[in-house]
């Protein structure tokens, strides 16, 4: 499988932002491995502009279930689509937590994403209060089932895991147990999918940089990132890009 460097930009980004990006295009026009980055939805649409004719692919952050109606505020997975996006990431932990999203709202928003044509990424993870009571591999199992639509492939969605404790915080959990934890993602993916699940992306994210970046890519089961604020510097995301490029 071709290993995948994803950047969530979460709400940060203007028009100006955007030289970052052609900033990275210029830095790594053909890197061994596929590049993403989810900007702000006011941002997809100018993106898609500069990462027009590159490798560059584009998400947004979040989407409906429904196709349309009236809902405020909200995106529909067509209008990402529209707008010139091929994923999407849904149930970040800060959606579950600020929006208190459900299992069940992740699935249907992956289920709306996937009928659109846009690959879902499904995010899971633990809470600190949730790892030092050693309910880890329980809490992101009943997330991965609850959250992954009936028919989901490995064309369709990628599994980021992301130990909620570690996101923004430049704490990562240690190579073992991000190893085993990616390890148990992977069984569980077999029992639902069978043999299928081996070509599914396992992404790990929380306090992703150019400098634990490799070590991370080195492990098994570990299918690439999803990075958060090193994404916004092109010399940062670039730096992670190649270095899963080298992992093969």
């Amino acid at each position: 499988m071709r290993k995948l460097a994803a950047g969530n930009w979460k709400m940060n980004g203007t028009n100006a932002s955007l030289s970052e990006v052609a900033a990275l295009l210029k830095a790594h026009p053909a890197p061994a491995c596929e590049m993403l980055l989810c900007p702000p939805a006011p941002l997809l649409s100018r993106m898609a502009d500069v990462a027009s004719g590159t490798q560059l692919r584009l998400g947004g952050q979040d989407c409906h279930a429904e196709v349309s109606g009236a809902f405020t505020g909200d995106i529909s997975a067509a209008m990402l689509a529209d707008a010139g996006a091929t994923h999407v990431i849904l149930g970040h932990s800060e959606r579950r937590a600020v929006h208190a999203e459900s299992d069940d709202m992740v699935q249907g928003k992956a289920k709306a994403a996937i009928a659109t044509g846009l690959i879902a990424i499904i995010c899971v993870g633990e809470t600190e209060r949730q790892r030092d009571a050693g309910a880890t591999l329980d809490v992101i199992g009943a997330q991965l089932l609850g959250s992954l639509p009936d028919g989901a492939s490995s064309a369709t969605v990628v599994i980021a895991y992301e130990p909620v404790w570690a996101i923004g915080t430049g704490r990562t959990p240690t190579l073992p147990e991000i190893a085993d934890v990616h390890l148990f993602l992977r069984s569980r993916l077999t029992s639902r999918m069978g043999a299928d699940a081996l070509e599914v992306r396992l992404l790990y994210g929380g306090s992703v940089k150019p400098s634990n970046a490799a070590e991370i890519f080195a492990l098994p089961n570990v299918d690439g990132a999803l990075v958060g604020g090193a994404s916004l510097k092109a010399a940062d995301f670039g730096a992670i890009v190649a270095a899963l490029s080298d992992a093969g």
